[in-house]
This record gives C-alpha cells, structure tokens and sequence, in this order.
C-alpha cells in the first residue's frame, strides 16, 4: 500500500523552547518526541514511504491571518510563524532532508489551502502515517481531514506532543475511533 509519512508542524516556534509560541516545547523535550519523529522519518525513507513535512507559516504583513481566531491572531503581534525566519525553519532534531516533500499550510489541518492532497493522489497515496504537534490541534485536525477523505490513517503516538499528557492522551483517544494509533518502534511492521 502506497504509504506517506506526514510530519507536522515540527518548527522552531512551536517545538523550541526558545520558539515564540512554544507551548508544547516542554512536552516534546520531556516525551523525546522529535527523536523519535526523526526515527519515524528514517522508517519512512528506507521503506520507500513519501516522507512529507508540514509546516505552518506567513508572509510578511500577515494578510492571511485569520483575525478572528484565537489560535492565530496573536501570531503577529509576537512575530510568531513568520516565514524565511528561524521560527519557521523545521527543527534541526527532526533531520529534515532536502528530499522530503514541504508543504505550508495556512490552518491548523495540513489540508486546508495546501498542496498536500494533489501531493497525495500525485503519489497513489492510500496510508498516512502522522506525527506532529500539537496532538490536540494538528494531529487531530489533519487526521480528521484524512479520514474522511478515504485515506487509512495511522497516528504515531510518541512521535507527537501537545502542551501536557492530558491533552495529548485525552486527543489519542479520541482519535483512535478512526485511526490506528501505534509506536514509532511499531512502524517497521506495518
């Protein structure tokens, strides 16, 4: 089965402790998620999946901010989630290679006004298999999307994060009704 591994939001602003809106930075240090994301990517690449990593960003002036939304607004004002700058730049841990596919999104879901669905169906993609942060948020949001655009979904649950264990296990459950959930040590067998 044609199989992609989808790796979000893993940027320095979101995963960093020094990241402008870090919130979950605590967490990923304390649960080793962008070790184990890296391990994810290198399962993904010598089983011949698609790795593709997304990342959240905006121009400058922040036209395509939603004003309205709580998660968003306040991007500009602490000069969050500027593309070209660090903050925007993946994580050196997650090992980024000039190879993997790059998609920017605008929202929370890796679908929402992004290339990946024409990335998807360019490739016969049928499987994604995700990682990210936040498990609340993007996790949630593009596994949701998947689903229900016929993709079997996969959640690697180490290899995500969200600003505490509650939230992360309170997410995983519910996404479990529609997604496996596995360990990153779990994908050699897939």
């Amino acid at each position: 089965m044609a199989t992609a591994l989808v790796a979000l939001d893993f940027i320095n602003d979101i995963v960093d402790p020094a990241g402008k809106i870090a919130g979950s930075a605590a967490e990923v240090a304390a649960r080793g998620t962008l070790a184990k994301a890296h391990y994810a990517l290198t399962v993904a690449r010598e089983r011949g999946w698609l790795p593709i990593l997304v990342r959240v960003g905006f121009a400058d002036g922040y036209a395509s901010v939603p004003k309205s939304s709580p998660i968003f607004a306040h991007a500009p004002k602490l000069g969050a989630l500027k593309l070209g700058t660090w903050g925007t730049e993946f994580h050196p841990a997650l090992g980024a290679k000039t190879s993997d596919a790059v998609i920017l999104k605008p929202r929370v879901s890796a679908f929402y006004g992004s290339g990946l669905e024409a990335l998807l169906r360019a490739n016969h993609v049928e499987r994604l298999v995700v990682c990210g942060v936040s498990t609340a948020w993007a996790v949630q949001a593009t596994v949701r999307d998947g689903h229900d655009r016929d993709y079997e979904m996969v959640v690697v649950e180490d290899a995500c994060a969200a600003a505490d264990e509650e939230e992360h296990n309170a997410s995983l459950r519910l996404l479990s009704r529609i997604a496996r959930v596995v360990r990153a040590e779990d994908l050699v067998s897939l």
